[in-house]
């Protein structure tokens, strides 16, 4: 996991690498610097944390040896998936659905989404970091 002083650090290499004009440089170099003051870096670093253990629970239940821990989160989605798109359905042929049902699978469905997609490019992101040093 790479820490804050790590983060600053690629940060400020980036930056020299980057940016040619000095003063635009050091503009660059304050604003890195305010968002570590401010504790926006330390949330990516807790983000980053946090993908880092989705990943590793993933690999946790692929190396299981029961079908259901390996599939349980997939056919979730899918479940979530088939069924707002069947209150979809519903609603496009005029048949009453109640709104909360429709909602509450869509926060779910985009939650699940973004656990599937979203995590898998940060650590991509934070794999490409690594790999540049």
């Amino acid at each position: 996991m790479l820490g804050l002083d790590a983060i600053l650090n690629i940060g400020g290499k980036l930056i020299d690498k980057l940016i040619p004009d000095p003063e635009a440089k050091a503009k660059a170099q304050l604003e890195l610097a305010t968002l570590a003051q401010n504790g926006e870096l330390a949330q990516l670093q807790a983000d980053v944390s946090e993908q880092q253990e989705l990943t590793k629970r993933q690999q946790a239940d692929m190396m299981s040896d029961s079908w259901l821990s390996k599939n349980i989160r997939p056919m979730t989605l899918v479940f979530i998936l088939m069924t707002y798109t069947t209150f979809a359905m519903m609603s496009a042929w005029d048949i009453e659905v109640n709104n909360n049902y429709v909602e509450l699978l869509g926060q779910w469905g985009m939650l699940i989404m973004s656990f599937y997609f979203g995590g898998r490019t940060l650590e991509k992101i934070m794999d490409m970091k690594k790999n540049a040093k």
